[in-house]
């Protein structure tokens, strides 16, 4: 008898500590997290339809976030071969965003683009009929140590930074 009441009391206490234990999951659940290569060769397809033509992607040259909120913005290079030299260098990656986000400080709808790096060190997203939709000004990080072809790292200041190469643009929510 005395063993049975010694057992309820602790399963009380670890059903306790539990239930304390819960929100601490929740939470570190609750941020942003940036994906590897391999986490988003699992989301994106392997070639992807922009401006009339089918163009394979590089999905080890991959990288995104996973929101908070469950939401992906993500992005891969792909091999724009196929297009017209204007229009490849406008279309180097898809880039697909589930939520509204900030793209150099300017707001993007959700949706799927094509996306580059252009001259003059900007950054521009296009409709996927090669219909410009934002151009913003990009930067570039000489003190990158190793840069890839296409990366996503957190940004010091907040935020997200999408690479190609050593030039970046700043993602937010």
């Amino acid at each position: 008898m005395r063993s049975q009441g010694m057992m309820k009391m602790a399963a009380a206490g670890l059903m306790a500590v539990a239930m304390i234990a819960v929100p601490g999951s929740i939470k570190a659940q609750g941020s942003d997290v940036v994906l590897k290569p391999a986490d988003v060769q699992k989301l994106l397809p392997a070639s992807v339809y922009y401006k009339g033509q089918s163009a394979p992607t590089q999905l080890r040259n991959s990288g995104g976030v996973k929101l908070a909120d469950g939401s992906y913005v993500l992005a891969t290079l792909v091999d724009n071969s196929g297009y017209a030299t204007d229009l490849a260098a406008k279309y180097q990656a898809y880039f697909v965003t589930e939520v509204p986000i900030k793209v150099g400080g300017q707001t993007l709808a959700a949706g799927v683009y094509g996306a580059g790096f252009i001259a003059n060190d900007k950054f521009v997203l296009t409709d996927v009929g090669g219909h410009d939709v934002l151009t913003v000004d990009a930067g570039a990080d000489a003190g990158l140590n190793r840069p890839l072809p296409l990366q996503v790292v957190v940004d010091p200041t907040g935020g997200f930074r999408l690479y190609a190469q050593r030039h970046y643009v700043i993602i937010t929510r």
